[in-house]
């Protein structure tokens, strides 16, 4: 019996230790996938079926969201926050990764905590202290009335300003993160070698640094879009009934309106462009090509 055993596991693996045989892989990789299937697949399978499970099987409801300017507003709103939210984020995440990159030892170790603490907390916490921040008698306009350089409360909180201020907040780590690593795929040497060949500081990072960390960069971006695109406490608490995106918009419809139909057919419309925006991303970018190499 142990020698059978024995015989049994030496066909699970390979000699060369690198690649798993084909039983091994699919007894791996099912429970992911059977749990992929019963928490994602089948829940958005269904809503999506219903936005078209009608008595004529017409996309009414889509008709629908595309006549009104209301939902389209709705829909601008929430592609444009997404975009300057991930704008935001790369313009802040990147000095933080490239210093990062160049750290060692405790100082790195203090760095990365600063980044990964706020991914440790929830982020209803973090909404609602923004909205101690920034409310009308809050710690911002408190100092500015103190200092003299307001004479009242400014509007700060329930508007587009606090939506991209909170989410660029919360989606900062997702941009720090995959820079921080193509950054430190970088070899020492090649920064060095461009200096030796007489380029200065500038051009050393536009020439060498900025197209080797493409990669990251352009992960971080497609990986904060998406996320912005369905963000759904911070707006609803932040931002309020001024500033609605999608996702508290399909909310909405389920839980206060009960009209699922409605909702499936939002959230397959953002689904939709959603898939078609990252397709064109990676077809410009070459994300997968980048990330193979």
């Amino acid at each position: 019996m142990t020698a059978s055993l024995k015989r049994f596991a030496a066909t699970l693996w390979q000699a060369d230790g690198r690649r798993f045989p084909a039983p091994l892989s699919l007894l791996l990789v099912g429970p992911l996938v059977i749990g992929l299937c019963v928490a994602f697949i089948l829940p958005v399978g269904r809503l999506l079926a219903v936005s078209v499970w009608n008595p004529d099987f017409t996309l009414a409801e889509f008709v629908h969201i595309t006549e009104s300017p209301l939902y389209l507003r709705i829909l601008g709103r929430t592609f444009l926050l997404g975009g300057v939210v991930t704008v935001l984020t790369l313009v802040l995440a990147y000095p933080v990764a490239f210093l990062m990159a160049r750290l060692s030892g405790w100082r790195l170790a203090v760095a990365t905590a600063c980044v990964l603490v706020p991914l440790w907390t929830s982020v209803l916490v973090r909404s609602y202290a923004w909205i101690i921040i920034l409310q009308r008698n809050g710690l911002l306009n408190s100092i500015l009335t103190g200092l003299g350089l307001t004479d009242a409360p400014l509007p700060l909180l329930y508007n587009e300003l606090s939506v991209t201020i909170a989410m660029t907040h919360v989606l900062l780590p997702y941009m720090i993160l995959p820079i921080w690593a193509a950054l430190r795929t970088i070899p020492r040497d090649l920064p060095l070698a461009a200096q030796s060949l007489g380029a200065n500081a500038v051009r050393v990072f536009f020439l060498v640094v900025l197209p080797l960390s493409l990669p990251g960069v352009a992960s971080g971006v497609l990986m904060v879009f998406i996320l912005s695109l369905g963000f759904y406490v911070t707006p609803a608490l932040v931002g309020g009934p001024e500033t609605l995106m999608v996702a508290t918009l399909i909310g909405q419809q389920t839980t206060e309106l009960l009209n699922w139909p409605f909702a499936g057919a939002l959230a397959a419309l953002l689904l939709g462009i959603t898939l078609l925006l990252v397709t064109v991303f990676n077809r410009f970018l070459g994300l997968d090509k980048k990330a193979a190499s």
